[in-house]
């Protein structure tokens, strides 16, 4: 393991830097992320996607607004959809500004039924009337949509932003950031770490034993989460944005996982697959289910993803921002296709298994052990990236220099 000159440097003193709940944003506004994350927007036909178990009744004349719950829709009628009808579509030159919901995929990141509904509770079809006619789509929905979203751009040639999970937090720090400088700083992050040969990762348990996951990457160029869909170019942006990727071609070794339910299990890799999970603390039965799942499906353990933060937010308790924070890693499992990866939704054995899962280490999240160091091997280059859920010396320089 290499060795770190200090266990605070003074590079990491830094008050918001180690406490970013104190970081002092802008008030959310609407106007500037689209036309930040879109330009240009002119002349664009723009639309809201949102979902529910029972669409049509939850949709039509916007029933759902007068039901308890349905916070993410709530969120999205009241931000965006109003946002726009009252007078961003006109500052931004774009018109439409419909919202259309669909049923909830059950998984993040699963491929969408073709159903979708209007506010007057009439079923259209995706490919026929939504995709085809919409130059900016902009989903807030309970899963992650990025995936077929994606898949369905390329396809159909608009462009558009995944927010799931959207909360008050994430509304007023993580969308109300500039995403100019969001993606300036997710450049210098990726040339900070392009064409890494292989990456290992250090984990510490209560227990004091060390695990660690070596991941091969065989020196591919490194992608990044940046926030901007500019230009024509069909894309969809996941937001809030701000990290540097990678798609694993190996990996082996061990890692923690805490699972929803609170259990900790202790996960082996070989081949860039998980093949077995152990209980360290919890539920038995949690750990058997996840065993009996890699049994029947094995691609489910496929790691389709490495990813590093690059911004400095306060925690969302959602994963969708906090695996932004500069300082945190994330490991996901499943389809990677969105990502430039192999792994696609027919070589699952069932469909409600072909998900994109990450699995992030955070303080927060993972109070149960420590991301005691991660490190990066480039040709002869030898290089700390985070160490204790802090960013190194190596990353600080690359954000504050590159």
């Amino acid at each position: 393991m290499l060795e770190s000159s200090s266990p605070l440097p003074d590079y990491l003193k830094d008050e918001i830097l180690l406490h970013p709940e104190n970081r002092r944003f802008p008030a959310f506004n609407l106007a500037r992320l689209l036309g930040q994350v879109f330009a240009p927007t002119t002349g664009c036909r723009v639309c809201i996607l949102i979902d529910f178990d029972q669409p049509m009744e939850m949709i039509k004349n916007f029933a759902f607004l007068g039901h308890e719950g349905f916070p993410v829709q709530k969120r999205a009628y009241q931000h965006f959809y109003s946002g726009l009808r009252a007078g961003v579509m006109h500052t931004l030159g774009m018109h439409g500004g419909e919202m259309f919901a669909y049923r909830v995929s059950g998984g993040s990141n699963l491929d969408l039924d073709d159903a979708v509904w209007d506010s007057h509770g009439k079923e259209l079809s995706f490919e026929r009337d939504i995709y085809p006619h919409y130059n900016l789509i902009l989903c807030i929905s309970t899963f992650s949509a990025t995936a077929p979203l994606t898949a369905k751009a390329k396809q159909f040639g608009f462009r558009g932003a995944t927010m799931h999970g959207l909360n008050d937090v994430i509304l007023h720090t993580g969308l109300a950031v500039d995403y100019n400088e969001v993606s300036r700083d997710a450049e210098k992050l990726r040339g900070a770490l392009t064409r890494a040969d292989e990456i290992e990762i250090d984990f510490e348990l209560e227990d004091g034993r060390i695990l660690t996951a070596w991941l091969g990457l065989a020196g591919q160029e490194a992608q990044k989460s940046h926030g901007l869909c500019l230009g024509t170019t069909p894309d969809i942006a996941n937001l809030p944005a701000g990290e540097v990727y990678f798609v694993p071609t190996d990996a082996r070794g061990q890692f923690p996982m805490k699972y929803e339910d609170g259990t900790l299990g202790l996960l082996d890799v070989k081949d860039r697959c998980i093949y077995r999970a152990t209980l360290i603390a919890g539920n038995q039965a949690t750990i058997d289910a996840h065993n009996a799942r890699l049994l029947d499906d094995p691609m489910t353990g496929t790691l389709g993803e490495l990813g590093f933060g690059s911004q400095v937010l306060p925690v969302s308790y959602a994963d969708i921002q906090d695996e932004k924070v500069l300082g945190t890693c994330h490991l996901a499992t499943g389809r990677d296709d969105h990502l430039g990866g192999d792994i696609v939704p027919g070589m699952f054995k069932k469909h409600e298994n072909s998900t994109h899962d990450d699995i992030l280490f955070a303080p927060h999240k993972t109070p149960n052990f420590k991301l005691r160091q991660v490190r990066m091997k480039r040709g002869d280059q030898r290089e700390i990236l985070i160490e204790d859920f802090r960013p190194s010396r190596y990353m600080m320089d690359a954000l504050r220099l590159g």
